[in-house]
């Protein structure tokens, strides 16, 4: 079984999103976060949150990208009470056997992204079109012999889910220009 966790390759998620989420915490998509929000108003570290943030289910905060790694059934477990806890203490669930059925399902979510090999990095882009949230997901594979290390020294990036062309990592963070 395989499971997402938080990585950080260098510091700039501390300064991307209001609350960094730790390297190495159990990560999920998190876009249920934004479900009573409209994306087209939200500015700033929450813009750059909702448009590229992995959740990282212990700290709430947030990451660029996250890392397939291997894991047990407990720790699936573990993560979806952990997970159905803070649906419940941060999110305002109604009950806990709401929030863990609601857990389970993002974790089997998190579950189907990590196909790829052990290591593989993940990237997501949101975009709201219509009242319909988009998520599109990059893996990013390390080019032969090398280890992680440096964010721009040592990624191919493959495309598995409908590329958004106008993605801008420069940028992501950015108002939308206004015409």
């Amino acid at each position: 079984m395989r499971l997402l966790r938080t990585i950080a390759l260098d510091p700039s998620d501390r300064f991307v999103f209001d609350v960094a989420a730790e390297p190495g915490e159990w990560a999920v998509s998190g876009a249920f976060r934004f479900c009573d929000q409209d994306p087209a108003k939200l500015g700033g570290k929450a813009r750059s949150a909702f448009r590229s943030g992995f959740l990282g289910v212990q700290s709430w905060g947030w990451s660029t990208l996250a890392q397939i790694v291997p894991a047990s059934e407990n720790d699936c477990r573990a993560l979806v009470e952990l997970l159905a806890q803070q649906l419940v203490e941060q999110f305002g669930a109604p009950d806990p056997a709401t929030a863990h059925l609601a857990a389970e399902e993002e974790v089997a979510f998190a579950q189907s992204l990590c196909a790829h090999p052990v290591s593989t990095l993940i990237a997501v882009h949101r975009s709201a079109n219509d009242g319909e949230v988009r998520e599109s997901f990059r893996r990013l594979r390390l080019r032969e012999g090398q280890r992680h290390g440096k964010a721009f020294s040592f990624m191919e990036v493959e495309d598995d889910l409908e590329p958004d062309s106008d993605l801008n990592i420069a940028n992501i963070g950015a108002e939308p220009s206004r015409r």
